[in-house]
């Protein structure tokens, strides 16, 4: 019953806390990693990639992924319910004070100061899942070539997940690492 409790405590905070959507969620799930040990940072990276190629935001979907994996369906449950009710709430309270809001250079000043600190926070996650999945000569090599096919060829996101699907069976089938 506690973890639970737990659950519902923790996705709450992060949906909460997380501003710019989905990804900015994911320092505080590495966070989670750490602390509770529901879930290593592996399987985080999985939970990641599954999460950016199913339908629906990525924030919720990887809150779906961490409660199942933590609890069950229960905490799949109450950890997507709790992620998504601060958002909820506080949509339904700005959407009632739009106006007063719209032209407010307060509220304009905190979300144009929110915006450098989200961008740190999504480098401190490219980075830690740099760290965790770049792990041998041929994966650098292999994100080297898709990070300058990526600068060179503006393609939908889709196509490089595809590739690296395609590249990935085949390394895992070879054990290439």
């Amino acid at each position: 019953m506690l973890i639970y409790l737990h659950l519902c405590l923790e996705f709450f905070r992060i949906g909460l806390f997380s501003f710019g959507g989905g990804y900015a969620t994911l320092p505080f799930l590495y966070h989670i990693a750490d602390v509770y040990k529901w879930y290593t940072p592996q399987q985080l990276s999985d939970m990641i990639a599954i999460s950016s190629i199913t339908p629906g935001p990525v924030g919720v979907n990887v809150a779906t992924f961490a409660g199942f994996s933590t609890a069950g369906i229960l905490g799949s449950l109450i950890a997507t319910t709790s992620v998504i009710l601060p958002s909820y709430v506080l949509v339904i309270i700005i959407s009632k004070l739009h106006e007063k809001f719209k032209t407010n250079r307060k509220v304009q000043a905190a979300i144009y100061g929110l915006k450098p600190a989200g961008c740190g926070l999504l480098t401190a996650v490219a980075l830690n899942i740099f760290k965790d999945n770049v792990t041998g000569l041929f994966a650098f090599f292999f994100f080297a070539v898709l990070l300058g096919m990526s600068f060179k060829q503006k393609r939908d996101p889709l196509f490089y997940l595809g590739i690296s699907a395609i590249v990935g069976l085949i390394a895992g089938f070879f054990n290439l690492k």
